[in-house]
């Protein structure tokens, strides 16, 4: 009997503590309710807000994607002047066509544009305008890792044509950590070979011609990099 009356007691305060709990959930409701009752401009005023915001976020990826397709027609000639070795037109345009500066000027927040950066910072490079050539490449980024260690490593070409060989060495060491790749690692590895010996780092060097005799014994680059190595190390030790 008493086992029998702890049951029926646990079971009523069971049943309690439901009814209470919707009378709980119900008393919220109520109060939700009321405040929404009492505050409509806000709440629609946020709910307007956040339907705004999606909207806005389609619409825009929408006009950007549109704007990427015509700047990839666009910038079409640009390309094919710049494979031509028409670095000029390639840049500017002949009159009729876009030129990679006009990609950039009128596709700003296109993928396109950000590609135009790159040639536009290659060409720069090649005529010897350095300081422009590094603005335009350190605007340019990529998902493309090998894209990337390229422009990583005209970057630190411009560098080393104005002397600055610190940043020079950095961009070269970028470039070939960030593509472990048999035929471009070893030469942005030479290149910041060069740069640390032109900085006297003889150390930072003979580590960077270390690295192509140990891991890229196939390279163009490997008997070079033997000989700087060995050379290096002999100053080391006199």
């Amino acid at each position: 009997m008493m086992g029998k009356a702890k049951y029926s007691k646990k079971k009523e305060t069971k049943k309690n503590e439901i009814f209470e709990s919707s009378e709980a959930l119900a008393e919220q409701l109520s109060k939700s309710e009321r405040f929404v009752e009492e505050n409509k401009t806000l709440v629609f005023g946020i709910l307007g807000a956040i339907m705004l915001a999606v909207a806005g976020y389609f619409i825009f990826n929408y006009y950007v994607s549109n704007q990427n397709e015509q700047a990839q027609i666009d910038m079409f000639q640009a390309v094919y002047y710049f494979e031509a070795d028409s670095l000029d037109k390639a840049l500017n345009g002949d009159g009729n066509n876009y030129g990679f500066l006009d990609i950039i000027d009128n596709y700003r927040i296109t993928k396109t544009a950000n590609l135009a950066h790159f040639y536009s910072g290659a060409i720069y490079l090649r005529q010897g305008d350095f300081e422009t050539a590094i603005e335009h490449l350190e605007k340019f980024s990529a998902d493309d890792i090998a894209m990337q260690a390229r422009a990583y490593c005209l970057i630190g070409d411009a560098n080393m044509e104005i002397g600055i060989h610190n940043e020079a060495a950095e961009m070269y060491m970028k470039a070939a950590n960030d593509h472990g790749n048999e035929f471009l690692s070893p030469q942005y590895l030479e290149k910041a070979g060069l740069a640390y010996e032109r900085m006297m780092d003889y150390e930072s060097a003979s580590e960077c011609y270390g690295r192509i005799v140990e891991n890229y014994t196939g390279s163009t680059e490997y008997q070079n990099a033997r000989k700087q190595k060995a050379r290096l190390e002999n100053l080391a030790s006199k």
